[in-house]
């Protein structure tokens, strides 16, 4: 592709997202997959373009006066990748797959902004945070004088994080084998079973992975997953699965005893689970499709369950790192929605819990209101449960002093990209006491 073509692809795509209810790797996926005639490296270029604009897209629609894609590609060429006014108007020549013609307003615009920096301009607070005013004022004065450091970090783009399928062998076996497939990972700070890759590849082609000896998983979502301290024999319950990223840790650590049910009212996403579970090697767990909450599954397991992790649906602001459309996407009335349904599975989830079973609450999110808020709500609802201190779970499961960095009250796991370099997780370990 010429670099014209490569530009009006990436306007396209951003143009979709706007308009589709889709999350916007899907909208790109979707997009790369019908067009196979697009090299690999024209898709990576395609791809960091959309990616980085949607970092940067706050800013860019401050300096233009303008929240239009094409515009936003504009500017990002001439502030950020210094791209002159006439190199730019002869990418956007018009011919063959570049994009149209700039038109007036979008050359008057040029000339505007000539001589700006990006990194230098006088933002405000929640421009510079990129995020939308109201989600600004509530991380705000929650983060306090943290706030920019904590939002930048949860706007830069990711690692690849691994989990060791311990099924199948351990942490230095598995960094063997990934040497021998050209991939080189350093062992992740927190999690025992944690790897991070240094470079961009394309994993899913390595014998490490079809073998089963590593499944993609961040290094925050591995740690909720052993904080749960589930072992063979103690029956537990995944009652929001989704595709089982964390089912398949917690298969592991009950080293292949059971029982372990995974569940979802998702079926796509359940489904997902099962070519992953071929991979692992783990035969202990099993899957239910939730069809509502009349489902008879949760008359069935009442008071049956030792564990029961609810990684319950959230906002997702703990991974915008990973999906940065989707903090424009997300309102009030969203948010509330959102908290409502976190509430009501809550309820079904404790009465799975026998006396002296645990509820673990987790979230990939940020948000007060959907964390430690919660907890608050629901021991006040439920006085038959208590909080358990999360060092203490912490020192027998790693064997290590928790990070006071990593705590709320004391009491509860909080993980951000700035302190932990990992997604954005809240945890909390509630003990039912009786019934």
């Amino acid at each position: 592709m010429t670099p014209g073509a490569r530009i009006a692809a990436a306007i396209e795509i951003l143009e979709k997202i706007e308009r589709s209810s889709s999350p916007a790797e899907d909208v790109v996926s979707s997009y790369l997959r019908g067009r196979r005639y697009i090299g690999s490296k024209d898709r990576r270029n395609i791809t960091d373009r959309i990616y980085g604009i949607q970092r940067q897209e706050a800013r860019l629609d401050w300096l233009s006066g303008m929240s239009i894609p094409r515009m936003r590609v504009i500017v990002d060429l001439f502030l950020i990748k210094k791209i002159s006014k006439n190199e730019i108007i002869s990418l956007f020549e018009g011919k063959g797959y570049s994009p149209k013609p700039l038109v007036m307003d979008e050359i008057e615009l040029l000339d505007t902004i000539k001589g700006k920096s990006f990194e230098n301009a006088a933002y405000p607070p929640q421009i510079k945070a990129e995020l939308p005013n109201w989600l600004a004022e509530i991380l705000s004065a929650y983060w306090g004088n943290n706030f920019q450091n904590e939002a930048w970090a949860l706007n830069q783009p990711a690692s690849l994080n691994l989990r060791v399928n311990t099924i199948k062998g351990n942490r230095k076996r598995t960094l063997q084998i990934l040497q021998k497939d050209k991939i080189s990972a350093n062992a992740t700070p927190f999690s025992p079973l944690g790897l991070k890759v240094k470079d961009r590849i394309n994993l899913r082609t390595s014998s490490a992975f079809k073998d089963g000896f590593i499944e993609i998983q961040d290094e925050g979502s591995q740690l909720v997953a052993a904080l749960v301290e589930t072992k063979a024999n103690l029956k537990t319950i995944d009652l929001c699965a989704g595709s089982g990223g964390k089912t398949l840790a917690l298969g592991a650590a009950m080293k292949d005893g059971g029982p372990l049910i995974a569940c979802d009212v998702d079926l796509h996403r359940l489904k997902k689970l099962k070519p992953r579970l071929r991979r692992s090697g783990l035969t202990n767990i099993s899957r239910h499709h939730l069809s509502g909450n009349n489902d008879t599954f949760y008359k069935k397991h009442t008071l049956t369950a030792e564990r029961v992790l609810v990684d319950v649906p959230c906002s997702g602001s703990g991974a915008w790192r990973r999906t940065p459309a989707q903090k424009w996407r997300l309102n009030r009335d969203q948010l509330k929605a959102l908290i409502a349904l976190q509430k009501r599975i809550m309820e079904q989830a404790a009465d799975l819990v026998i006396p002296g079973g645990r509820l673990i609450y987790a979230t990939c999110s940020v948000l007060p209101d959907e964390n430690e808020k919660q907890i608050t709500w629901f021991l006040t609802q439920f006085p038959n449960f208590r909080a358990l201190t999360i060092p203490e779970i912490w020192k027998r499961v790693f064997d290590i002093k928790c990070p006071s960095n990593a705590l709320i009250d004391g009491t509860y796991l909080s993980l951000t990209p700035a302190r932990h370099d990992t997604d954005g997780f809240f945890t909390a370990v509630l003990e039912k006491t009786n019934n």
